[in-house]
């Protein structure tokens, strides 16, 4: 395999710095709806993806079939709703609660291939279930002693996490059959398309924004899309997934740290336990899991 030229946890830390940026930038993004955000962060995305796939991977799409175009427009449609109603979220409720409740992520995938594929539970599995669902419980009470406003935010965060494991899970299937790079374009392209009508329907402005916020939408597109996923593939040649499976667990602890620096966002006593507790069932779960998926393990990281 040889050398890397980077050591990889060195690339892994700045992957997961990276992904850490994404909800900061949404708050930052101000009075912009979060559908639109979200349209500019995968358009941008699409048009920068677009010479190399175009050059690369034009045969690849042409020989798609029927069936996986099919799959890969639900496969957007599900991405699209994740950005729309976990950025919504960000405007009811901390960061620290949202980007904790929308990595739950795994457990609702596991709950989805029990239902679709009949996968069986492991005991640590039931007992990390167990866990995350008190912690969830512990920072949802909180915000609730907050405001009814920032429990809306905990839920939409959650329908988030649901919706972005729809997304994983036809995607699990299309992987078997395209390449990473031919993949991510598409259902890129594919939600892109599905908020640029959605934003369309609502009849929200697609220009009149400041040069900041053009700013951040490009950010957005850039840092923890390529910075963030792109550098996690890359680790995968060096490490293993479920070493950059623990790393992405680190997103809610960076993005707290991020939002309590630059938004001076505090932390509230039901947030540091209850994403403390959801951190601690996500680690188990991956590791009840870990032996049991591994062989056939195909690594598209979170949409952060």
């Amino acid at each position: 395999m040889g050398k890397p030229p980077i050591h990889p946890y060195i690339i892994l830390f700045i992957g997961v710095l990276s992904i850490s940026t994404s909800a900061i930038f949404v708050k930052l993004a101000g009075d912009a709806p979060a559908s639109m955000v979200a349209f500019y962060r995968l358009t941008l995305a699409v048009v920068i993806m677009a010479p190399y796939v175009l050059w690369k991977h034009i045969d690849e799409i042409k020989q798609i079939q029927r069936k996986d175009w099919f799959l890969a427009i639900f496969s957007g449609i599900f991405l699209a709703f994740h950005f729309i109603l976990w950025f919504q979220s960000l405007s009811y409720t901390t960061v620290a609660s949202s980007v904790v409740l929308v990595s739950l992520q795994p457990v609702f995938a596991f709950l989805g291939t029990y239902i679709f594929f009949r996968e069986r539970f492991t005991v640590g599995a039931i007992l990390s279930l167990a866990i995350t669902l008190v912690g969830s419980t512990i920072v949802g009470w909180g915000d609730f002693q907050i405001s009814g406003l920032a429990l809306l935010g905990d839920a939409l965060a959650l329908l988030g996490a649901i919706m972005v494991t729809g997304y994983f899970l036809l995607g699990q299937n299309l992987r078997q059959r395209l390449s990473l790079m031919t993949y991510t374009f598409i259902a890129y392209g594919m939600a892109a398309v599905t908020l640029l009508i959605y934003n369309g329907v609502l009849g929200y402005s697609f220009t009149g924004y400041t040069g900041n916020q053009w700013l951040i939408f490009t950010a957005l597109a850039i840092i923890p899309t390529f910075f963030g996923h792109s550098l996690f593939n890359w680790t995968l040649k060096w490490l293993s997934a479920s070493t950059i499976s623990m790393a992405v667990l680190l997103e809610p602890i960076g993005a707290s740290l991020l939002a309590f620096w630059i938004l001076h966002e505090t932390i509230s006593w039901s947030q540091w336990l209850g994403g403390s507790i959801v951190i601690f069932g996500l680690m188990m779960f991956i590791f009840s899991t870990m032996k049991k998926v591994k062989p056939k393990l195909t690594h598209d990281s979170k949409d952060g």
